[in-house]
């Protein structure tokens, strides 16, 4: 009876799961972000802003650019880890493990810099003058103008930098804007107006006059009278813990990204070397 030779296909060394988990993980990044950087190049748009850039006087400031920046960023890194995973190209893994690695180094050193900085008041200062631009070009730009109403009204509750006196530095608030007929003059905006229990329409008109002189009810009761920056300040501490797990896993799954495209890209070495 003939010999019966057994032949044994050759077969890829090749991870599929570390390959698709891979791309699966970086298209949902490279959707997000390309989510993210349509919106930013919308609100641009609306503004006209592509046309207008010398009219900006924070651009780092601007929350649309912010936006695009980010879409960017990510939408670069989303490309090379699923088009570098799915095509097994080494020269794109290697681009994405690169990148990410010098984001990561770059958060390591933000959160160290700032460590060492907190109390040195550095970055106190940097968010004063953030917030003063706000402030100061509030009716200028309706993104940073929707952006300093949700950290007042929706996130810390607070107003000005540290306290109404702050809205002085902003020309429709100005208590000297009273002699040009602004109804705003010593006033703050309705995003300083404390929350009032089932309040189902926004009274829009509830920061005038606050600040004037003689004003006929208790200013403590109508608008909050805590700076944004003290209370700032206070939400990072009472939620530093949150803070730091969502710091930590942020760099954990880059951590895990950079090592998954040097796996891959190693697999992918030792297959063709096996071919040659």
């Amino acid at each position: 009876m003939p010999a019966v030779r057994k032949y044994r296909r050759e077969t890829s060394e090749i991870s599929c799961c570390l390959k698709y988990l891979l791309f699966t993980g970086n298209v949902l990044i490279w959707l997000s972000a390309l989510l993210v950087l349509a919106i930013g190049i919308w609100a641009w748009t609306e503004k006209d802003m592509f046309r207008n850039i010398g009219k900006l006087t924070f651009i780092a400031l601007d929350p649309a650019f912010v936006l695009i920046i980010l879409g960017t960023i990510t939408f670069l890194l989303g490309f090379m880890g699923s088009v570098g995973a799915l095509r097994e190209n080494t020269c794109l893994l290697g681009a994405y493990a690169i990148f990410l690695s010098v984001l990561l180094l770059s958060e390591i050193g933000f959160c160290g810099l700032a460590f060492v900085l907190k109390d040195k008041g550095l970055i106190k200062d940097h968010a004063t003058e953030g917030l003063r631009a706000f402030i100061k070009h509030y009716r200028e730009d309706p993104d940073q103008q929707n952006l300093i109403d949700w950290i007042q009204e929706d996130w810390l509750q607070c107003c000005g930098i540290d306290g109404p006196k702050d809205w002085d530095s902003n020309n429709y608030f100005n208590c000297s804007s009273i002699a040009i007929g602004s109804r705003e003059a010593c006033g703050v905006p309705f995003s300083c107006c404390r929350r009032r229990p089932q309040e189902v329409i926004k009274n829009k008109q509830c920061g005038y006059d606050v600040r004037k002189e003689g004003y006929s009810m208790e200013v403590s009761k109508i608008i909050n009278e805590k700076g944004c920056v003290q209370a700032g300040e206070e939400w990072i501490e009472h939620n530093l813990i949150i803070i730091s797990t969502a710091a930590i896993g942020i760099m954990f799954f880059q951590i895990l990204g950079i090592c998954f495209a040097q796996n891959l890209r190693a697999d992918i070495y030792t297959q063709k070397s096996k071919w040659h």
